[in-house]
């Protein structure tokens, strides 16, 4: 009897145990919903992150909109003036954003409460005047897209991963009376905006800088430099060097291409690098002037986020029309491209 229970108990002992056949399918089944999984939570995150990126730029769209309407005018790209106090500091260096000039009209008021925009941003030694050196490090969160890294990239400032569009890119990259919503000085009114509000860009996005001091280059996250300007094609495809000192988007509070400025020269996440020059002479008022052709760039599969002059959102697929995208740049071109 005690044998025959001790049979039983063996037989039931091996009929409740895996054979080795059978942990191997359940091995195979646990892999594929990891690989049927993985992607889909990856996707999630992404979708996540382009929607968070998404509304940023909603934020800054409606600081835009209450900057216009409090001062009737959109802010100015950038700033260039003289400085009474020292009038022989080139005047492109104040060179404060449009970021910086919204500030007042974000929630987050930490930045406005603690830079001063009475004086320039740089020195005559091309250092932050003591006045904002602890301000330009305030990261603002509305500046950030989730999709990127997401943290500061130069040291002594907080960077950016939005900018406003200075339009198509026309005159060699230059900053100065541009075809599009933003340039140095730039007091656009809606009515101005004859192409329409719908149809015109405020702003984009761009990555942050990556720079590789020994290379390789990629254009996502670099971009070339030429002391000259207005730049070229010939210029830019000539020149071999690459800025590995001033990452791309590096602070929120300069208003140039390489942080709060971009254009629609090329189309979105384009291969061809980016291109910056510099004015070096000119006298006082022009001396220094920033030009550059910066694309939108972006993590988001397949394009970027776009805000549009009337606070309207759309996602711009890398393959749109080239025309259309440069259409989308202008306030005044007569074009009757609309938002793909």
């Amino acid at each position: 009897m005690a044998h025959e229970e001790s049979r039983i108990a063996n037989d039931d002992l091996q009929r409740a145990a895996f054979s080795l056949v059978e942990l191997l399918i359940v091995v195979a089944i646990i892999g594929v919903l990891a690989s049927l999984l993985i992607p889909a939570v990856q996707a999630s995150r992404g979708a996540a992150a382009r929607t968070s990126c998404a509304n940023n730029l909603r934020q800054l769209g409606l600081a835009a909109q209450h900057h216009q309407l409090a001062l009737g005018y959109f802010p100015s790209g950038s700033v260039a003036k003289e400085f009474p106090a020292q009038p022989f500091t080139a005047w492109t260096f104040y060179r404060w954003s449009a970021l910086a000039s919204l500030t007042p009209y974000l929630e987050d008021t930490a930045a406005y409460n603690a830079l001063d925009l009475s004086v320039p941003l740089y020195g005559s030694t091309f250092g932050v005047r003591p006045e904002n050196v602890e301000a330009v490090k305030i990261v603002v969160a509305e500046f950030l897209c989730p999709s990127d890294i997401g943290r500061p990239i130069l040291d002594g400032f907080a960077p950016t991963n939005y900018a406003v569009c200075t339009g198509s890119g026309a005159g060699g990259g230059t900053p100065r009376e541009t075809d599009g919503m933003f340039f140095i000085n730039s007091q656009t009114t809606p009515s101005q905006i004859t192409d329409g509000l719908s149809k015109t860009a405020l702003a984009s996005e761009s990555l942050l800088g990556q720079p590789q001091s020994a290379g390789p280059h990629d254009p996502q996250t670099e971009y070339k430099f030429a002391f000259a300007a207005p730049i070229s094609d010939s210029l830019c495809t000539a020149t071999a060097q690459w800025n590995v000192s001033d990452p791309r988007g590096f602070a929120w509070v300069n208003g140039e291409y390489r942080c709060g400025l971009y254009n629609h020269r090329d189309t979105p996440n384009s291969n061809v690098p980016d291109c910056m020059g510099v004015q070096l002479g000119g006298g006082v008022k022009l001396q220094f002037t920033p030009f550059g052709w910066r694309t939108a760039r972006s993590n988001h599969p397949g394009g970027v986020n776009m805000l549009l002059a009337d606070g309207s959102l759309r996602f711009v697929g890398d393959e749109v029309d080239a025309k259309v995208w440069k259409d989308l740049a202008t306030i005044a071109g007569g074009e009757t491209s609309g938002v793909p």
